[in-house]
């Protein structure tokens, strides 16, 4: 049965922004640029109303205007930057019905992935899996954010590819890229962390049994709950810039 008219509408839109990372494949320095800024946006670092000035984040940065414009435009489509006349790229969040709708996307492209994974993986691959979930404990027991977060990227890589189709792998991938901010941003939740390897868990044990709908209702769930995190998280920025003073024009993240 073929989806929704919103929801293959979002689904366009979401891949369509994508294609500059698409053609490339690895992360360029647009990339980059775009992760410290949403870091320092959704970690409270740069409030809504700063402004983004293209100028002085190339300076900052040492990098010429073309990938700063092109980190801007990516910030922009999730909705974490907005242009405004007269003042140019101001951080801004998100409305959560548009949080909802593309991680009601991501929802179903990943429960899709996890349940053709479950049928589809071969032995070692399986192995592989279950070996890089509980090398990811270490990190929960220590609370390392950044690492737990780089496991649980090749976690869901790894899923899409034992789909053993291309097609839904790199459109996968491309969703994922629009709402990784929102998902990388939720570990920050008190014990998002324990929370989200015991689901990892859940859908490991789905997908080494084979069973197709368990894992991919593990995912749905998963997902759901990413989403529920990311939009308490959002919404907790956005009452707290809302109490605080005017915010400073034209920060940034410092470089390293």
């Amino acid at each position: 049965m073929s989806a929704p008219v919103e929801t293959r509408k979002i689904l366009l839109d979401l891949t369509l922004e994508d294609a500059p990372r698409r053609a490339g494949g690895r992360p360029t320095l647009a990339d980059d640029l775009r992760r410290r800024l949403a870091d320092a946006i959704m970690g409270g670092e740069l409030p809504p109303g700063s402004r983004l000035d293209e100028h002085d984040l190339a300076d900052r940065y040492g990098m010429s205007r073309t990938p700063v414009r092109e980190a801007l435009r990516q910030l922009a489509a999730v909705g974490l930057a907005e242009y405004r006349p007269h003042r140019g790229v101001i951080v801004a969040f998100p409305e959560q019905n548009r949080i909802a709708e593309m991680f009601e996307v991501m929802a179903e492209m990943e429960a899709l992935c996890a349940r053709l994974a479950a049928l589809r993986m071969d032995a070692a691959e399986r192995r592989e899996f279950e070996a890089l979930h509980r090398r990811s404990l270490e990190h929960v027991r220590e609370g390392q954010l950044d690492d737990y977060d780089a496991i649980n990227l090749s976690f869901h890589s790894m899923l899409y590819r034992g789909t053993r189709n291309r097609f839904l792998e790199e459109t996968t991938l491309s969703v994922r890229r629009r709402v990784q901010p929102f998902r990388r941003s939720q570990f920050r939740v008190l014990g998002r962390l324990a929370n989200s390897f015991a689901e990892h868990d859940r859908i490991v044990e789905a997908v080494l049994r084979g069973d197709a709908q368990a894992a991919e209702a593990a995912m749905r769930d998963h997902v759901g709950r990413v989403s529920v995190a990311s939009a308490s998280l959002i919404e907790g920025r956005r009452q707290s810039s809302a109490t605080d003073a005017d915010p400073v024009a034209d920060m940034g993240p410092a470089a390293d």
